[in-house]
C-alpha cells in the first residue's frame, strides 16, 4: 500500500482481525450495491470509507424530495438526478482511490447475471419484494453471497446468505407475499435512522465476508425493534426441500409480480 493508504485505512490496519492482509483484500474486491437508497445509502458511504476497490450501485430512480429523510447519500440539491449518480459523486468525495460502476436500470432476469458476475458480494437494498427474490434465485445460481435487508416503521431484519452453504431467503420465506396483501413504507412509514442502523449492519457484513473475521449471520435472522431496541436472533436450517436452492431447485431466473414492499 502507499504511504497515504496506510494513513488512511490505519484503524483497520491496527485492528488485529484486519490488518495489512486483510485491507488489502478489501482494496482488491468487488461489491455490488442493488439499490441507492435507505439501506444503500449507508451501504455505499462506508464501503467507500472502508476501501472496497470497486464498487458498483445499481438504481432506476431520480432523487426525490421525500427520500431525503432517511436516504442520507443525497442531499436536497439532488433532487431530480439519477440516484446512482448521487451516490458516486458522495463515495468519490469521501475515497476518490476506488471505482464505482454504476447501472442505472431496473433490475430484472434479463440483466441481473450480467451484473453480478464480476462482484465478489451483493447488497440486497432494493424495496420491493419481487427484487429480492429474484436477487437471491441469481446468486443461488452463480453462487454469490448476500446480504439480505428490509425495514418497516421502526423495526428491521437482515440475513446473509452463503448460496449451497446456508439457508437462502427462500428457505425462509419460500415466496412473495400475495400483492396487496402487505403495507409498504410509502402507507406504513419507517423511521429515518432505521435505514441507518440496518445498512451498517449490512455493510460490515460485506466487510466481515471480505476480510474472512468474525461470524456471519448465515444461517440466523438478526431482528430488532429500534422503539424497545430489542435485538433477536432467529436460527434456520438450510431447507433440503427449498424451491430455490435445493438439489431439486431452480435451474432459470423467473421475473415476479412487482409490489413495493414493506422492507426496504
Amino acid at each position: 500500500m502507499r504511504d497515504d493508504q496506510i494513513e488512511r485505512y490505519a484503524r483497520h490496519i491496527i485492528l488485529q482481525d484486519i490488518g495489512v492482509d486483510g485491507q488489502l483484500k478489501l482494496l482488491n474486491s468487488k461489491v455490488l450495491i442493488i439499490g441507492a437508497g435507505g439501506l444503500g445509502s449507508p451501504v455505499a458511504l462506508y464501503l467507500a470509507a472502508a476501501g472496497v476497490g470497486t464498487i458498483g450501485i445499481a438504481d432506476a430512480d431520480k432523487v426525490d424530495l421525500s427520500n431525503l429523510q432517511r436516504q442520507v447519500i443525497h442531499t436536497t440539491n439532488d433532487i431530480g438526478i439519477p440516484k446512482v449518480v448521487s451516490a458516486k459523486q458522495k463515495m468519490l468525495a469521501i475515497n476518490p482511490d476506488i471505482i464505482i460502476n454504476t447501472y442505472e436500470t431496473f433490475i430484472n432476469k434479463t440483466n441481473i447475471l450480467d451484473i453480478i458476475k464480476e462482484y465478489d458480494f451483493i447488497i440486497d437494498g432494493c424495496d420491493n419484494f419481487a427484487t429480492k427474490f429474484l436477487i437471491n434465485d441469481a446468486c443461488v445460481l452463480t453462487n454469490k453471497p448476500f446480504s439480505h435487508g428490509g425495514i418497516l416503521r421502526f423495526s428491521g431484519q437482515t440475513m446473509t446468505v452463503l448460496p449451497h452453504k446456508s439457508a437462502c431467503y427462500a428457505c425462509v420465506f419460500n415466496e412473495p407475499p400475495p400483492l396487496q396483501s402487505t403495507p409498504t413504507c410509502s402507507s406504513a412509514g419507517v423511521l429515518g435512522t432505521i435505514a441507518g442502523m440496518l445498512g451498517t449492519i449490512q455493510a460490515t457484513e460485506a466487510i466481515k465476508y471480505l476480510t474472512n473475521c468474525g461470524e456471519l449471520l448465515s444461517n440466523k435472522l438478526l431482528i430488532f425493534d429500534a422503539l424497545s431496541m430489542d435485538f433477536d436472533k432467529i436460527n434456520f436450517k438450510k431447507n433440503e426441500d427449498c424451491r430455490v436452492c435445493s438439489k431439486h431447485g431452480i435451474k432459470e431466473l423467473q421475473d415476479y409480480e412487482i409490489q413495493e414492499c414493506d422492507l426496504k
